[in-house]
């Protein structure tokens, strides 16, 4: 790793930030999740017919209610489950399984917090970091490197969906985990490859469909071994680390259905339109693609608007024979991600601020704002720059505190759901104001004493440690990235409700 000091401070503040906050643990996503990590601590079984009555996510087989999504996110809870319950001594057989209980959502909200902490805000935060560093070597800028890491982590809702058990943050990040592992295997790392193909697997457990944005990482990952001399060691590694992530969900299967051919989806309760094409798959929807993109109630522009930058800079890297492949395997995950979204009946993902089923494409999406940055030649431009990342990290403070499910019912949820009705109000979620028995406004007002004055002190390092007006010494790099700087002698890196 190019700049260990960089990434670990950069690490630190986004786990922080992501698990600072907190959602709803009665969400239904969120729920289902975690009520068959209960029955599967608890019970030793996957059945949640206990809790059926509160989550209006599940699937039917026979006499039985199970969880109706890829089992992913509720393996990744299971040591919260077991901690909690073996710290507290508590289990969830005394209380009452109704909605109106403070106890039952006491009891979930302890679980919810440890698993979201420990699951997707540590990929979310690994991630930022991994990010980082290959944005580094790609455009020696540390500059460069942290606008895009930031923006990816601060910048968009991943920020507030690390907050929850929803399975998009944790594919976004492992789609960059595993882009940061083929970059190392195409030079030959093994531990690269392994890591790559871990990362692609697990990120099929936790959604079906990682699947087929993942697919272009699988694709640019042969390509780009191929004409190393130990490829098929490379490629060998790689299949057997993303099989054996695949054991888990085996074992879940014949646990729950007493058979590897089933999916929870296949039973899900009350939602017609999985029914269509493939579990709700069909032909993407133009007119949803817009709305996914640009609309004021699910676009991506009015919750990050930093990623406006996001597509010049992935054309530049096009432009770059250098980084020719990896800006078109990015562009293809975007593209992939985005006509799936739009091709889905549920495409809105019902209570959600932005489009959560979007959410995985984000991490490469925001790889392109390191050359993006580093072409920028004038001061006024990065000053433009700053302040659209300044904006959207202050939105996705404001998304992460207070809603990230916004009601379906508003136009408008960043504004009249998430600003109007949650954050001015001080109706926020912090471990402080939970836990501790702070004001929620003490809880926001702790994690902003701490993060400013980190990411500030991150931003100023970047800026000496680049050199100030990096890109003044390559006029012509507007559509270019910078050439890596030769890697330390001791680095190993040659590079330098809501539906289903």
């Amino acid at each position: 790793m190019r700049d260990p000091r960089g990434a670990v401070a950069l690490f630190l503040l986004v786990w922080l930030s992501c698990a600072w906050f907190g959602s709803w643990e009665l969400n239904p996503n969120n729920s289902t999740r975690l009520f068959a990590a209960i029955s599967l601590v608890e019970d030793g079984d996957a059945t949640i017919d206990e809790f059926a009555a509160l989550t209006i996510d599940k699937a039917q087989f026979g006499d039985h209610v199970y969880l109706d999504k890829a089992p992913g996110m509720t393996l990744m809870a299971l040591p919260a489950v077991w901690a909690a319950d073996a710290v507290t001594g508590d289990s969830a057989r005394p209380y009452d399984k109704r909605l109106g209980d403070p106890g039952l959502a006491r009891f979930l909200r302890l679980r919810l917090r440890i698993a979201a902490a420990s699951g997707p805000a540590l990929l979310t935060a690994i991630a930022a970091a991994l990010l980082y560093d290959m944005a580094l070597g790609l455009t020696g800028s540390m500059a460069a490197a942290l606008f895009a890491a930031v923006g990816y982590a601060l910048g968009t809702p991943i920020w507030g969906w690390s907050t929850t058990i929803f399975g998009h943050a944790a594919v976004a990040a492992l789609y960059v985990i595993a882009t940061w592992g083929v970059w190392r295997a195409a030079a030959g790392s093994v531990r690269g490859a392994a890591l790559a193909g871990a990362a692609l697997g697990w990120s099929v457990v936790v959604e079906y469909q990682a699947l087929l944005a993942g697919g272009a990482i699988g694709i640019w990952a042969l390509c780009g071994v191929w004409r190393l001399p130990n490829r098929w060691r490379l490629i060998g590694v790689a299949a057997a680390a993303s099989v054996a992530m695949l054991v888990p969900l085996v074992a879940y299967n014949l646990l729950a259905f007493g058979t590897v051919f089933r999916l929870g989806y296949q039973g899900v309760v009350g939602w017609e339109g999985m029914n269509q094409g493939l579990f709700g798959l069909t032909w993407p929807n133009m007119g949803v693609l817009w709305e996914i993109t640009f609309g004021v109630r699910r676009g991506l522009l009015w919750v990050a608007p930093v990623l406006v930058m996001a597509p010049q800079g992935l054309w530049c890297m096009t432009r770059d024979r250098r980084t020719r492949a990896i800006g078109a395997m990015a562009s293809a995950v975007v593209m992939i991600q985005l006509l799936v979204n739009a091709a889905y009946v549920y495409w809105d993902g019902g209570n959600s601020t932005g489009p959560r089923l979007a959410m995985p494409m984000v991490g490469l999406l925001a790889l392109g704002l390191a050359p993006f940055w580093r072409g920028l030649r004038s001061r006024g431009g990065r000053l433009v720059a700053v302040a659209g990342l300044l904006l959207s990290i202050a939105l996705n403070a404001f998304i992460a505190s207070a809603e990230i499910l916004s009601d379906a019912v508003f136009r408008f949820p960043i504004w009249s759901d998430v600003l109007q009705l949650r954050f001015l109000p001080g109706d926020l979620r912090t471990w402080p104001s939970e836990w501790l028995g702070w004001s929620p406004w003490s809880g926001f007002a702790c994690w902003a004493a701490i993060a400013i004055p980190g990411g500030a002190a991150l931003a100023w390092r970047a800026a000496r440690l680049s050199g100030g007006n990096a890109s003044a010494r390559a006029p012509d790099a507007k559509c270019r990235s910078r050439p890596a700087p030769p890697a330390p002698a001791r680095s190993r890196d040659p590079h330098g409700g809501t539906p289903p």
